[in-house]
């Protein structure tokens, strides 16, 4: 199998939620008291390595803030780590946050061209594909609406649509199935089974443990941005769910 994406040692440091809510005047205030220190850093992602070929379909399990999401941002190129090495070969279509990579003025229309163009596709397929698309999603009555006039579960659906009916090489899906109701779950279930057949390396975020087990070959246990548990979906998720007991 053809290795398409390979992360060697990756570490990411961001910023807390105090320094970015640290503003400019009170920053010189504290300096002119003499009151100034320097804003923390938390470590989010530490030397992470993990390699997934082509075709795999690996999932990412772990508690809130384990660093899940933060990790699919540095595959998909959203954030840059502080060090190490993220190698990607192959195009990825990400559904990472409701709405992230919308224009919320331009209208669902364009939207669904302007994502495919951004992923490499014309303008003529996206095109093409607007009607299929918005059928999935249940929002052919919202085609010329500002994606700003949608509700976040629209958004999703949309989301969901758009990254699963266009064919990249890898799909990276964060919590998918967290949104909307269990009709429009079970039509995103099935979709996905479709996508498992196919030659399409997908990466999984989410805390339905048994659609894991049950979809993905190998998964991934994170916990504080180190990896714990590395292996089969089943005994990744055993060893998780007996740490969780125990703890």
């Amino acid at each position: 199998m053809t290795e398409i994406i390979r992360l060697e040692q990756v570490t990411l440091w961001r910023r807390t939620q105090e320094e970015f809510s640290y503003d400019l005047k009170r920053t010189i205030f504290s300096i002119l008291e003499g009151k100034y220190r320097k804003p923390s850093k938390k470590l989010v992602l530490n030397q992470v390595d993990f390699v997934v070929n082509s075709g795999e379909r690996v999932g990412i399990i772990g508690a809130n803030g384990s660093g899940k999401s933060t990790l699919l941002k540095v595959i998909c190129g959203i954030l840059e780590p502080t060090s190490g090495q993220v190698r990607i070969r192959g195009e990825i279509a990400p559904l990472i946050e409701l709405g992230a990579g919308f224009d919320p003025d331009l209208s669902v229309k364009d939207n669904i061209v302007l994502y495919g163009v951004m992923l490499g596709f014309s303008r003529s397929e996206m095109k093409r594909k607007i009607s299929e698309i918005l059928e999935f999603a249940e929002l052919e009555d919202y085609l010329l609406s500002p994606v700003k006039a949608l509700s976040s579960g629209m958004m999703a659906r949309l989301g969901f649509s758009i990254a699963t009916d266009i064919q990249s090489d890898i799909l990276i899906l964060d919590e998918v199935l967290s949104v909307g109701d269990e009709r429009f779950k079970n039509k995103c279930r099935v979709r996905m089974e479709q996508l498992w057949g196919e030659d399409v390396t997908i990466l999984l975020v989410s805390h339905d443990l048994s659609f894991i087990e049950k979809s993905c070959e190998r998964a991934i246990w994170l916990d504080k941005g180190q990896i714990i548990f590395a292996g089969t979906s089943s005994n990744t998720i055993d060893y998780y769910l007996q740490a969780v007991k125990n703890s």
